[in-house]
C-alpha cells in the first residue's frame, strides 16, 4: 500500500472533522476503495495497531524482592519453591538441607571426636557437595577456620595449597606473638612457604604450627584430579599432619565406589582417615526433603505424588528436588495447593523430554535405531548395572540385573553391538572381565526413568 503526506490545510480540515490525517493514496489493483470504508458510509481511516501479547517478564528484581500485592503472591510462592527445591545448584544453606542427618552426624563425629581426615564418596548427584557446604557452615559456627577448594583436571599441589595457606592468618601460627610485628602486618601462612613448587613435607612443617583455632580444608570433586603426583602428595600430607597431631584436617569428596578409588591403596594412612559413603535417600528422607518445598510454597504433596517422586528419583537428592520442583510448579500454575499423581507424572515426562533433547543428535539417533528398540531390555539392565559411582559394569552385573534369563555369552555379544555398530557404550579391557560404560552422561538415568514410566503405563 502506498501512502501520501497531506498538506497542512488538508490535515487541519480532517482533524476538525474527526478524520485521521493519513489516508491511502491508492489501493492494490482489483480492490475496491469502498471495501476500506466502514458500514454507515464513513470515510476510510487508519485504526491504531492492536497491541500484541505481552512479553514474559521476570517475577522478581535482581535482589530477589517480589512485590507483596495479591497479584504477585503466586510469583512469591514460585520463587520460594525454587529456593527450597531448586536442583541446578548444590545446597549451601542449612535451612535448605534435609534428609542427611546421619551423614552430617557421622562427619561431625569424625572431625570432632576422632580427629581424623574424612573422605566422602558416592555416585554422582548423591549430595556430596551439598553435605560439604552445609558442614562447612556448621563448622564455622563452631569457630573452625574452613577453607573450601574445588579440584579440577589441572589441579596442582603447590598452587592449590598455596591458595589455602593464603587464607590462614599468620597470627594463628605458634611462631607469631600477638603483639609482634608479624602479627600487625596481617600476613598469612603463604609467606612461610618456600618459593616455587613444594611438597607435602614442607607444607606440613608450616601447618603443624597452627594454634588458637582448628583448620578444615575441604577438597571437593577430588575425583577430577588426574595428576598422580597431586594424589600422592595429598596422601603424604595426611600422614604428616596426623603424625604431628596438627590442628589441620582434610575433608575430601569425590565420585567413587570406595576409599581406594580416591586415595589409593595406602595402608600407612588408613588409621588416619575414615570413609563416609553417601547412600541413596530412603523414603523418609525423600519426604523430609519435599517438606521444605511444602513449607516454603504453602503446598502439599499427596501420597501418590510422594510415591511417584520417590520411585522415579531412585534415592538421588538431585532428582527428588528436580521432580518435586517441576510437579509443584504444575500444581501452582493450575491454582492448586495439592500436588497430585498427575503433576508428578507430568513432571517426570518433562524431565525425560528435556534430558532426551539435551543429548547430542548422534546419541538421540542411536537410541532411536532398531537395534536399540530390539535390545531395550538389555540397555535398561545395563543402565541399572552401571548406576555405580564410575558407571562401569561387567557382563555378570548385567546378567544379575536380567535375572539370569540370558546367557553371559549372549549378553556380551549384544553389548559389543552397542560399542561398535551403535556406539552407545565404551569398552575397557584389563585384568579380568571386560568392563562397559555408557559413553555419554545421562543416558543411563534416561533409560531407567523411561523404563519405570513404561512399567507404570502398563
Amino acid at each position: 500500500m502506498i501512502w501520501k503526506r497531506k498538506t497542512r490545510d488538508e490535515a487541519t480540515d480532517q482533524a476538525e472533522s474527526g478524520m485521521d490525517s493519513i489516508a491511502p493514496a491508492d489501493v492494490a489493483p482489483g480492490v475496491n476503495r469502498e471495501d476500506f470504508a466502514p458500514a454507515g458510509g464513513e470515510l476510510w481511516r487508519r485504526t491504531a495497531a492492536e497491541p500484541g501479547p505481552m512479553l514474559p517478564r521476570f517475577m522478581a528484581n535482581a535482589s530477589d524482592d517480589v512485590e507483596t500485592d495479591v497479584a504477585n503472591e503466586l510469583a512469591r510462592r514460585r520463587l520460594a519453591l525454587r529456593d527450597a527445591l531448586g536442583a541446578s545448584q548444590p545446597v549451601i544453606a542449612r535451612e535448605s538441607f534435609a534428609g542427611r542427618r546421619e551423614a552430617m552426624a557421622a562427619l561431625i563425629n569424625a572431625v570432632e571426636e576422632q580427629r581424623v581426615h574424612v573422605v566422602i564418596y558416592g555416585e554422582r548427584g548423591i549430595g556430596k557437595t551439598s553435605l560439604a557446604h552445609v558442614f562447612a557452615e556448621t563448622a564455622r559456627e563452631a569457630r573452625y577456620l574452613v577453607i573450601y577448594g574445588s579440584c579440577g583436571t589441572a589441579a596442582n599441589f603447590s598452587d592449590m595449597f598455596r591458595s589455602v595457606c593464603a587464607r590462614i592468618p599468620r597470627i594463628y601460627h605458634s611462631s607469631v606473638l600477638p603483639n609482634s610485628l608479624e602479627a600487625e602486618k596481617g600476613d598469612s601462612f603463604e609467606v612461610m612457604l618456600p618459593e616455587g613448587p613444594f611438597g607435602a613435607r614442607e607444607l606440613a612443617d608450616v601447618m603443624a604450627g597452627v594454634v588458637g583455632t582448628r583448620v578444615l580444608v575441604i577438597l571437593d570433586e577430588y575425583d577430577r584430579v588426574v595428576d598422580v603426583n597431586f594424589r600422592r602428595e595429598v596422601a603424604e600430607l595426611i600422614k604428616n599432619l596426623s603424625d604431628r597431631a596438627a590442628r589441620v584436617q582434610l575433608v575430601i569428596t569425590g565420585v567413587a565406589l570406595n576409599l581406594d578409588e580416591l586415595i589409593g591403596y595406602a595402608p600407612s594412612i588408613r588409621r588416619n582417615i575414615t570413609g563416609l559413603p553417601m547412600r541413596p535417600m530412603n523414603g523418609a528422607e525423600v519426604k523430609e526433603l519435599l517438606r521444605l518445598g511444602e513449607r516454603a510454597a504453602e503446598i502439599r504433596y499427596d501420597n501418590a505424588a510422594l510415591a511417584m517422586i520417590t520411585q522415579m528419583a531412585g534415592g538421588s537428592p538431585y532428582l527428588v528436588r528436580l521432580l518435586g520442583h517441576q510437579a509443584g510448579i504444575l500444581a501452582m500454575n493450575d491454582d492448586r495447593s495439592v500436588v497430585g499423581d498427575a503433576d508428578a507424572r507430568k513432571a517426570v515426562e518433562q524431565v525425560i523430554a528435556e534430558w532426551q533433547a539435551s543429548l547430542p543428535r548422534r546419541v538421540q539417533a542411536n537410541l532411536a535405531r532398531d537395534e536399540a528398540r530390539v535390545h531395550w531390555g538389555l540397555l535398561v539392565a545395563a543402565a541399572r548395572a552401571g548406576s555405580s559411582a564410575d558407571g562401569w559394569f561387567t557382563v555378570d552385573d548385567v546378567y544379575a540385573e536380567m535375572g539370569g534369563t540370558h546367557s553371559p555369552l549372549a549378553i556380551e555379544r549384544d553389548l559389543k553391538l552397542f560399542v561398535n555398530t551403535v556406539d552407545l557404550l565404551e569398552r575397557r579391557e584389563g585384568p579380568g572381565d571386560p568392563h562397559f560404560r555408557f559413553g555419554y552422561p545421562g543416558v543411563a538415568s534416561l533409560l531407567m526413568m523411561s523404563a519405570a514410566m513404561a512399567r507404570l503405563a502398563a
